[in-house]
């Protein structure tokens, strides 16, 4: 991992974070990993990930972090979106707290069991931890119940199973379980 830099996306990358995604939904594992599909994504017009891109860049609703090697070549990713109390989540459940949301997790094959995966993770907890009013009371993610891969490197970072298990929206008899991180 020394050769990779963890760092935030930058507004005009909104090509680089098209690109990824797409090889992202490509990989084997994105049927358990992710709730789009290639041909969802590949549709969207170059405005939709422009407007991505500048949304995960600043602010406290987004942020995506990338693994940049050497020559810029972009190996992962990952997305903390901010879920504020009172609002409603993507699987329209009520928020009852200020939380952090990780989505979009992906190294590419060739990165995997290198660090990068727990260097995104780092950082995107960093940042989670780093913002005020309100702060954020934990981090939470969902994996697929058939992602065991998935699921047993959020428990070696440090997730635990809340035990909330949500249906799949494309298929309901699919479930994904919620893991969180607490504030430390």
């Amino acid at each position: 991992m020394n050769q990779y830099v963890i760092r935030p996306v930058r507004g005009d990358e909104w090509a680089k974070v098209k690109e990824l995604r797409i090889v992202a939904l490509k990989d084997p594992a994105a049927s358990v990993a992710f709730l789009e599909s290639v041909a969802e994504a590949e549709g969207r017009s170059d405005a939709f990930w422009q407007a991505r891109a500048e949304g995960a860049s600043h602010g406290r609703a987004a942020r995506q972090f990338v693994a940049e090697g050497p020559g810029g070549e972009w190996a992962g990713s990952v997305t903390v979106l901010v879920e504020e109390s009172g609002t409603t989540d993507i699987f329209d459940q009520h928020i009852e707290r200020a939380q952090g949301h990780l989505v979009g997790v992906f190294v590419r094959p060739e990165q995997r069991g290198t660090g990068l995966t727990e260097g995104l993770f780092q950082a995107a907890l960093e940042w989670c931890w780093s913002l005020e009013e309100p702060a954020l009371e934990r981090v939470r993610l969902f994996v697929h119940g058939e992602n065991a891969r998935a699921a047993a490197f959020y428990r070696r970072f440090g997730f635990e199973a809340t035990g909330n298990v949500v249906p799949v929206p494309a298929d309901p008899s699919a479930k994904e379980l919620e893991y969180a991180f607490p504030r430390p």
